[in-house]
């Protein structure tokens, strides 16, 4: 139920159910992958089990979510929405240019509703990763589990709308996704009038902007707010490019009530801005990379799931933020250390820009809150 005066929004980074997340459920893809040293989807099952301990595969369709089912149940959104950054598809047109293809089979697709998802955004670097029949079937896989989608379409038309979540009579929220080449999206994913694709912004130049504000604008009615969900940047590092700042600042300016940023494998820097939030990179919600290594003064285990209470206008009320940690491939309450980490990290990149965070118990659940700072950086 929305409270009273505001609605309360579930988001997430990016979704990747793919490769080792699959092979753990009941119906997995043929485990065979076309990556430059890993040619077995099973293998990154192997390398959380060396990290963490036995897996008894096969699980149950809710495993992977874990501690964030009853944490959902508890916080009880009005509407939610992920990146899903995985095709949902038996297909095996994988697409030869790229390196890594991510794909859930749409037999396993049915635990995303454990999560009760409304909305997931396409507009990513994987979604095609199967091609074209692959984009189709998690369309069609989507709308029979009856979650919204938005970023990719048929044809340029579909995949520019909107999901529209109703939320009373007397609103909705509308979720734009469009994503970036920064991201990786390769150029001929675009889709055109008679081409099926994704939602490509090729850049972030006034003329993108005129052209999503356009699409806002169009679709927008009294009541409605606006999320827009972006795939942009790299996978690693805390830098924020004044191109995205002002990018992000201009859809607020043109009506968003919320920029869900996300390609960064970890969490990024956050901004309150006229009352909005701005949330630049969300960082993965699940993946199968528990036992790689490389990157762990980036703590990638750690993921985060918001809850963003908004005013009847849009406007902020407050964001909680509830850190899990991955074990086993599966989402746990994050650990006390890891818990101060990320907030001192958040409240870093964040402070300057409008927010002031602090940890806070919620019953048995450490919660990180987010409230406007006094001190925030002067803008141009």
């Amino acid at each position: 139920m929305a409270e009273r005066d505001g609605i309360k929004l579930f988001f997430a980074g990016d979704l990747m159910t793919g490769r080792g997340i699959d092979q753990l459920l009941p119906h997995p893809n043929d485990p065979q992958l076309h990556e430059p040293y890993v040619r077995d989807a099973r293998q990154y099952i192997i390398l959380a089990e060396r990290h963490s301990g036995r897996i008894p595969a096969p699980v149950g369709l809710d495993y992977v979510w874990g501690d964030s089912l009853p944490l959902l149940k508890q916080q009880c959104p009005d509407a939610s929405l992920v990146n899903l950054e995985t095709a949902l598809t038996s297909s095996d047109d994988w697409w030869l240019d790229k390196g890594i293809h991510y794909r859930m089979h749409p037999d396993n697709a049915a635990s995303l509703l454990a999560l009760k998802l409304d909305c997931c955004a396409l507009a990513n670097n994987h979604l095609l990763d199967w091609g074209y029949a692959g984009l189709e079937e998690t369309l069609r896989v989507l709308d029979s589990l009856n979650i919204a989608a938005s970023g990719a379409g048929l044809d340029r038309r579909q995949a520019a709308a909107p999901a529209v979540l109703p939320i009373s009579d007397a609103q909705r929220v509308l979720v734009f996704s469009v994503g970036l080449p920064s991201s990786g999206i390769p150029p001929d994913w675009a889709a055109a009038d008679q081409k099926s694709g994704v939602n490509l912004l090729p850049d972030l130049s006034d003329d993108s902007l005129l052209r999503l504000v356009d699409q806002m604008r169009c679709h927008r009615k009294p009541g409605d707010l606006v999320v827009v969900s972006i795939h942009w940047g790299g996978n690693w590092g805390y830098q924020i490019l004044e191109s995205q700042r002002r990018f992000a600042r201009a859809l607020v300016d043109a009506g968003a009530d919320l920029v869900h940023g996300h390609s960064s494998h970890h969490p990024i820097g956050m901004e309150l801005y006229r009352g909005r939030l701005i949330c630049y990179g969300c960082g993965d919600f699940v993946n199968d990379y528990e036992g790689i290594r490389g990157y762990e003064a980036f703590r990638a285990h750690l993921s985060l799931m918001y809850f963003l209470n908004l005013e009847a206008d849009g406007a902020m009320r407050r964001l909680d933020i509830a850190p899990m940690q991955t074990k086993k491939l599966r989402l746990c309450h994050a650990e006390e250390a890891d818990l101060k980490w990320i907030a001192a990290v958040l409240q870093r990149e964040s402070h300057d820009y409008g927010l002031q965070l602090a940890l806070k118990q919620a019953g048995s659940t450490t919660l990180l809150e987010a409230l406007p700072s006094t001190m925030t950086r002067a803008r141009s």
